[in-house]
């Protein structure tokens, strides 16, 4: 058993999703975070710092999607899998459970005040605190079908795993240098957020989405921490950003990467 890479993506995931999450929590209960700017800020240093503090322990993927990609791509044994994403499924449970610890007085208060009941459809609008729902709830205006939230999402972790492969190549004399790539891949985590999640919150992430959605579930929201009836925390938040990173993975490895490497490119300097 690989208990660094373990250990690496159980810390990683846990803490992105642990200080994701309490924006978003902060935004729905006290008012903080008003804007998308903030909250996609605020999740894109999440993502910088847990690459930071767990790239030398794991390959701090810190994303099933993303570990996924990189096996397509090559980058990663198949055999790995399964250990990387149970490690990830279980950073971001336990990050749900201490959310909901931390958060539990002031959620019954704030369900008290808003005549809110647990576990009835009105109470999304709390239950949006740990797992995405489309169109977002907090966006009167926006407007997200089945499939057009899977397109988002997929599209969303598509740019993202795109992002990570070409800012970590080798062959890439635009990529940041080594220590400044946490930071450029937590930006990318950002500017997606900023126009994808008026869409479906932008979960880009199918540890980030059912972990804390499981909590929910366990805590008294049920059925009502699902965002629809037609199994759409799966196709959208699970399914698609799969689909999405893979796609990415083949579009770097076989139309991106071969340019890349090129013998004729005087700009690449690659180890053979």
């Amino acid at each position: 058993m690989d208990k660094r890479g373990f250990l690496g993506e159980f810390l990683g995931t846990f803490v992105l999703v642990l200080f994701g999450c309490s924006c978003v929590a902060c935004a729905v209960l006290f008012g903080e975070y008003v804007s998308i700017f903030q909250v996609g800020l605020t999740w894109g240093i999440a993502v910088t710092l847990a690459v930071y503090l767990t790239r030398y322990l794991s390959c701090a993927h810190l994303n099933p999607a993303v570990s996924v990609a990189m096996v397509v791509a090559g980058r990663m044994k198949a055999r790995k899998l399964p250990l990387y994403l149970l490690a990830q499924m279980l950073g971001a449970i336990l990050a749900g459970f201490v959310l909901y610890g931390l958060f539990s007085g002031s959620i019954a208060n704030y369900e008290a005040l808003h005549g809110i009941t647990r576990g009835t459809a009105a109470s999304i609008d709390t239950a949006r605190m740990f797992g995405e729902f489309y169109p977002n709830p907090g966006d009167s205006v926006a407007v997200a079908s089945l499939p057009l939230a899977m397109a988002a999402e997929g599209f969303g972790t598509f740019l993202l795993a795109l992002f990570i492969f070409c800012l970590t190549e080798g062959c890439n004399v635009g990529r940041p240098t080594e220590p400044l790539q946490p930071l450029f891949i937590g930006l990318t985590v950002a500017s997606i957020i900023f126009f994808v999640a008026p869409l479906t919150q932008a979960g880009l992430n199918p540890a980030r989405d059912l972990g804390p959605r499981i909590v929910a579930m366990i805590c008294g929201w049920g059925r009502a921490a699902l965002p629809d009836q037609a199994g759409g925390w799966f196709w959208v938040y699970v399914l698609a950003p799969v689909i999405g990173s893979s796609l990415a993975a083949l579009s770097f490895k076989y139309v991106i990467e071969p340019v890349m490497t090129r013998k004729e490119n005087n700009n690449c300097e690659c180890n053979k």
